[in-house]
């Protein structure tokens, strides 16, 4: 059987607060990219279990991490609780337009 693609979602709402947020985000910029998830491992430097771990929402080193996000095009952003309210509001009102 072949794999399939996961389906996308529009992300509304750019902060993540947990493991399964983050794999979530992972897995919708993964689909976004339409890569299956072996192509997608092989070309981020992980194997696909990690990636898949990820996915899941399992635990996964730093270094692997930073690996599949900068794979996928995906950054990590600290700011303050306030200015993540404020990304929020902005990301909802482009989303809107």
């Amino acid at each position: 059987m072949a794999r399939r693609l996961p389906s996308t979602h529009p992300a509304s709402d750019p902060r993540v607060e947990s493991l399964e947020g983050l794999g979530a985000a992972v897995r919708n910029a993964r689909a976004q990219a339409r890569m299956r998830i072996d192509d997608a491992a092989a070309f981020c430097g992980v194997s696909a279990d990690v990636l898949s771990r990820l996915e899941n929402g399992k635990s996964i080193t730093t270094d692997r991490l930073f690996k599949v996000l900068d794979g996928l095009g995906l950054e990590v952003l600290v700011v303050s609780r306030e200015q993540a309210l404020k990304l929020k509001d902005l990301a909802q009102q482009q989303g809107a337009e």
